[in-house]
């Protein structure tokens, strides 16, 4: 019986393994472009996005708002397509973090991430950082430009 049992466990992780790159190649693609088209709207909102950028107080308004629609659009779409996946995930990563840290309402709800974290899960970045976390972490999947370029670099293996 303890064998039976282990058997369907061994299908069964080796059915979920198979779904891991169609899930990172979802989480990738859908939070790319949410990524992208929220950079899309800074690129061409710059104005109420340095002046809301003002009110918080941070350095340089005005580059620092090119800076995070630039990183936001252009990281999203390398986000999606899978290039250079890791390195990509940590800059938005990053961002997602000064976004929690940089919106008083958005600090608090970090600083609740383990005493309230309705309030951490509940806040506006948390998605895209969540998204950008998991990338970073267990990489793009098969399914991703990076992996299609290192098959091809990969050196064949003589036999």
């Amino acid at each position: 019986m303890i064998d039976l049992i282990r058997g369907a466990y061994a299908r069964a992780c080796s059915l979920l393994d198979s779904l891991q790159s169609p899930l990172l190649l979802a989480i990738r693609v859908y939070w790319g472009w949410q990524f992208a088209q929220d950079g899309w709207g800074k690129l061409t909102h710059l104005d109420r996005v340095t002046q809301f950028f003002t009110t918080l107080g941070l350095p340089a308004p005005g580059m620092t708002a090119f800076a995070v629609a630039l990183v936001e659009f252009a990281g999203g779409i390398l986000f999606a397509l899978g290039i250079a996946s890791r390195l990509v995930s940590l800059v938005l990563f990053v961002n997602m973090t000064m976004a929690y840290l940089s919106v008083p309402d958005d600090r608090m709800n970090f600083a609740h991430i383990f005493s309230k974290p309705e309030d951490f899960y509940g806040a506006g970045p948390y998605t895209y950082w969540f998204a950008a976390l998991l990338i970073l972490v267990f990489g793009p999947g098969r399914f991703a430009l990076d992996s299609l370029i290192n098959r091809r670099q990969a050196p064949a293996i003589e036999e």
